[in-house]
């Protein structure tokens, strides 16, 4: 059997990673989509869909199943998001969400839906994590090594810091 788990690990974290870990006790392939794929260089958004892909795939690698990183681009429709989803990925039996919006969308396309319990969602959820990266706090604890090694490759936290920045003067950068 073949399940599917979409986020937009931005980044992926520890929340992420048992929950893949959760699914894959369950099934023999993974789909893990990559959402708002076309997005990145924002504070909510601050790494590329190829970023993200080398994060999930470096962190999932030890896995004992097969997984599939795919990215997935937004699309403005909910109706046909679905079938945009499964244009876009190898086909599979269930989907894995807690989001309420992807459970709803799911079901009405007739994709059997599974839930699982958020794991230490206090801490880990992208928002905090993002949040500590801006302020200098902690957060590497909060994410696999491998993500780590991503993040410090692309110089994310530097990134993000200056996309902060930006974003809290309420302007666009300037050309100077």
């Amino acid at each position: 059997m073949r399940g599917f788990y979409i986020g937009r690990y931005q980044p992926f974290h520890d929340g992420h990673r048992h929950m893949v870990e959760e699914i894959a006790a369950d099934v023999d392939e993974l789909v893990l989509g990559i959402g708002s794929a076309g997005d990145s260089h924002t504070t909510r958004n601050p790494f590329t869909a190829g970023e993200r892909v080398m994060m999930v795939t470096k962190a999932v690698a030890e896995l004992d199943a097969t997984t599939y990183v795919v990215p997935i681009e937004d699309l403005d429709r909910n109706s046909v998001w679905v079938s945009h989803v499964q244009s876009m990925t190898p086909r599979f039996d269930v989907a894995y969400s807690n989001n309420p919006l992807v459970v709803r969308l799911f079901e009405e396309a007739g994709v059997e839906v599974r839930q699982s319990p958020m794991f230490r969602r206090d801490v880990l959820e992208g928002t905090e994590l993002r949040e500590r990266m801006i302020r200098g706090r902690d957060w590497e604890d909060l994410v696999p090594d491998a993500v780590v090694d991503v993040i410090r490759e692309v110089d994310g936290v530097e990134r993000i810091r200056r996309i902060a920045e930006t974003d809290s003067l309420g302007e666009e950068p300037s050309d100077e």
